[in-house]
């Protein structure tokens, strides 16, 4: 065996527990060379900082979380673990701990997708087109994708309309310059120069996102055509919806927050299995 990179790859190479202590997951040790990259890889952007970043910490550490692979009749696909598979790369490892799972191609996006939010890697635009994927791909509702990933149909669909923005915008919300929030205001904007006009302004001013709300309900080329017909119950409050919607965002799962007048009420935190329920404990905790 060639001399380990460090301390922590040391332990990884040589000492090889079947069992991954945190969730109790079976381990397998897979040679990278045989591991090929995510066909249904939702992330589209792999910026070299952060990924020099984690591959000093697996240098010094070791790969702390396996990769999730699935099966196939030459070796093996990725589902999950892209940044961490290209930093074993870097670093030239041989093999790297993962654990196997048997998943068809929706599975595998789904699980992706899943992954990929629950560490807060996919940038709106991204997540826009995994959902996309999966319901031009495989036939999904907008209700089946909410199920999937642990989010409202609101929501999925809220983020699927980012898609119907420019694509420069979309270029700009993928690249951090403007925020999701931004994005939505300027969806209020029916034609595509108007929506430039104002994602301009946004630049040019360092406009908020209320900021702008603003200016677009008092202009006159504001979208009116389409206005949502009243719902027959009653909408939830903007503000408990956006926190709702940032708790989701940051937890990875569906929340509700319900809320009375007295400004009184509930948080409600869905888990899947005891596994993710360990996972939401350990990001309250922090």
């Amino acid at each position: 065996m060639n001399k380990p990179l460090g301390k922590g790859l040391a332990a990884l190479i040589v000492d090889r527990p079947k069992i991954f202590p945190k969730q109790g997951l079976n381990i397998e040790y897979i040679d990278v060379a045989h591991i090929k990259s995510n066909t249904y890889q939702p992330r589209e952007n792999f910026s070299q900082e952060p990924l020099d970043e984690l591959a000093a910490s697996i240098k010094e550490k070791g790969i702390l979380q396996p990769l999730m692979l699935r099966k196939t009749d030459k070796g093996y696909e990725l589902i999950a673990g892209e940044r961490r598979l290209r930093a074993a790369k870097m670093l030239k490892i041989a093999q790297v701990p993962a654990i196997i799972k048997d998943a068809d191609n929706k599975d595998s996006l789904v699980l992706s997708i899943i992954e990929n939010v629950q560490r807060q890697q996919l940038n709106a635009i991204e997540e826009a087109h995994a959902f996309k994927r999966l319901i031009n791909d495989f036939g999904l509702s907008q209700e089946d994708v909410g199920k999937s990933v642990g989010k409202d149909r609101s929501t999925v669909a809220n983020t699927l309309r980012l898609l119907n923005l420019s694509q420069e915008i979309q270029d700009q919300v993928s690249k951090g310059k403007i925020s999701m929030g931004h994005a939505r205001a300027l969806l209020g904007l029916a034609d595509t120069k108007d929506q430039l006009e104002f994602f301009e302004k946004i630049l040019k001013s360092a406009l908020s996102v209320r900021e702008l709300e603003v200016l677009i309900q008092e202009s006159p080329k504001r979208q009116r055509a389409s206005r949502v017909q009243p719902s027959k119950h009653k909408a939830k409050d903007p503000h408990v919806a956006a926190v709702e919607e940032q708790l989701q965002h940051k937890i990875g799962t569906k929340i509700r927050i319900n809320a009375n007048k007295k400004n009184k009420g509930t948080i409600t935190i869905e888990f899947y299995n005891l596994e993710d329920l360990e996972r939401i404990v350990d990001i309250l905790k922090k």
